[in-house]
């Protein structure tokens, strides 16, 4: 069986045969965006292709890069792996009317996989995907062969990065009191560039845990790449420790994603979820708008948009109307997030990703991110805890149980969905998601989102319970009740 064209692309194991990442699945995905530009786009128009540095990344650019050459385009590579936001940015930067990123973010080791953007540099969304799944089918059946090692490729333009870094840069505020970081890439691309965009808003103070600071793609301090594990950030939190950090910082192996650690008034370092992290950082964009972004407020064309996703936490709701912002709530992914409405402010998803510089980067991108932490941090306010008080005080306490329920081996997830549904009707009401595959159950001061996983054989669920604001500890423990009531209802709806 083919790779199948999923959200932005495809991501499997490494491996031979037609369902896993090889230089011939390699060739047949780009034939098939090939194919697609062809129908739509003049010979000769500009595709970025770049990799970053997981095993046979470089190897699957080239071929890439000779394929889509072939086809007539004009492919420009940055010459060495980069961050998944360089390639999303030069997109846009260069006005190509593709982008090919070789990479499967925060999968395991064994996995690689190919991002495909289209012209202003956001993920690609229906019906193009559709249209190149219809391509790639074709070309499977035809048959690709995968191009010589010497065949013509791309042009080579190192300035690829040089021009993100100081677009971003140009993008970020100074912070009055720039603060003492702690910065892990976890074996990925963005150590180097991330400390040089630092430095260039004014962050110099910054150590990188030394044993993941460049790229290896066995990642062999860690058992998955990814900064929302609790074991993965151990070593970051140390090292923000011993040196007396005022951040921590942990990018995922492509860096589009960024995880953010605080000391609490405890003395004890802890990594933020996404959830609050979008939250502060939300107030912060909105009421100390970064250089260039659109002032108005109030309830016009110009009002600042600030997206987050079907599963992300309620608080934004209350939040960016309380601050002057418009709120919209889109389906999960940057795809959609994105194109939320124009002028986006902000836009960040509950699993760490963040999209501060929409007009850089038309996607997440844990760099910039990094930055705009950096200065949130440093603008000489509330420290993160105090800032985490408030925003429970002024919108009530926000708690939250993410968890991943699988399924029995062979089990339909429509079909455990449709059987949740029925299960939960009797706890709270139940209304389907639109647009999408899953539903939200509802009852008085909680709430979950159930919906099934692209990859896995599992069913995500996001459960919140809230306080009313101002909350006293009898709110808090009550509020807490609830979130494990509702969480247990659906881990048993899940399993029946």
């Amino acid at each position: 069986m083919t790779l199948s064209f999923g959200t932005a692309g495809v991501r499997a194991p490494l491996g031979p045969g037609p369902d896993r990442m090889n230089d011939g699945t390699v060739a047949l995905v780009a034939t098939a965006v090939a194919r697609h530009l062809r129908m739509r786009e003049p010979a000769g128009s500009t595709v970025i292709v770049g990799g970053d540095a997981r095993h046979g990344s470089a190897g699957f650019v080239d071929v890439a890069a000779a394929v889509l050459t072939a086809h007539g385009l004009l492919v420009v590579v940055p010459g060495a792996p980069v961050p998944t936001p360089v390639v999303a940015a030069a997109v846009r930067a260069r006005g190509a009317v593709a982008g090919l990123m070789v990479t499967a973010s925060h999968n395991p080791a064994t996995d690689n996989g190919i991002k495909v953007y289209g012209p202003g540099g956001a993920q690609i969304v229906p019906p193009t995907d559709s249209e190149i799944e219809q391509h790639l089918r074709a070309a499977a059946r035809e048959g690709v062969a995968v191009p010589d090692a010497g065949a013509p490729g791309a042009r080579v333009d190192p300035t690829l990065v040089d021009d993100y870094v100081a677009s971003v840069v140009a993008g970020l505020p100074t912070p009055a009191r720039p603060p003492r970081v702690a910065l892990t890439p976890v074996h990925g691309v963005g150590g180097e560039i991330c400390r040089r965009v630092l430095a260039g808003i004014g962050v110099d103070d910054v150590t990188l845990v030394a044993e993941q600071a460049y790229p290896d793609p066995d990642f062999p301090t860690v058992d998955s790449p990814n900064p929302e594990r609790p074991r993965t950030t151990m070593r970051l939190l140390g090292v923000a420790e011993e040196i007396g950090a005022d951040v921590a910082l942990a990018l995922d192996p492509d860096a589009d994603r960024c995880a953010m650690g605080f000391v609490g008034a405890d003395g004890r370092w802890r990594m933020l979820d996404g959830d609050d992290t979008g939250s502060l950082l939300a107030d912060h964009l909105l009421t100390s708008p970064l250089p260039g972004s659109v002032r108005t407020t109030g309830n016009g064309p110009g009002t600042p948009v600030v997206a987050s996703t079907i599963v992300s936490s309620r608080l934004p709701s209350l939040l960016v109307p309380a601050r002057g912002g418009r709120h919209v709530e889109t389906l999960t992914g940057f795809k959609w997030l994105v194109r939320a409405g124009q002028p986006l402010r902000y836009a960040y998803e509950e699993a760490i990703g963040h999209c501060v510089l929409p007009e850089v980067v038309a996607d997440k991108d844990g760099i910039s991110a990094a930055g705009a932490w950096c200065a949130t941090v440093g603008s000489g306010g509330r420290s993160v805890g105090e800032g985490l008080d408030a925003l429970a005080e002024e919108f009530g306490a926000h708690l939250r149980s993410n968890v991943p329920l699988p399924l029995e081996h062979g089990s339909d997830p429509a079909a455990a969905l449709r059987r949740a549904a029925d299960q939960l009707v009797s706890t709270g009401t139940v209304t389907p998601l639109d647009g999408t595959a899953g539903f939200r159950v509802t009852i008085p001061g909680a709430r979950a989102v159930i919906r099934p996983s692209g990859t896995e054989p599992l069913l995500k669920t996001y459960v919140e319970a809230w306080t009313p604001a101002r909350p006293s500890a009898r709110d808090r423990q009550d509020a807490a009740r609830r979130l494990v009531a509702l969480a247990d209802s659906v881990a048993a709806a899940v399993a029946f």
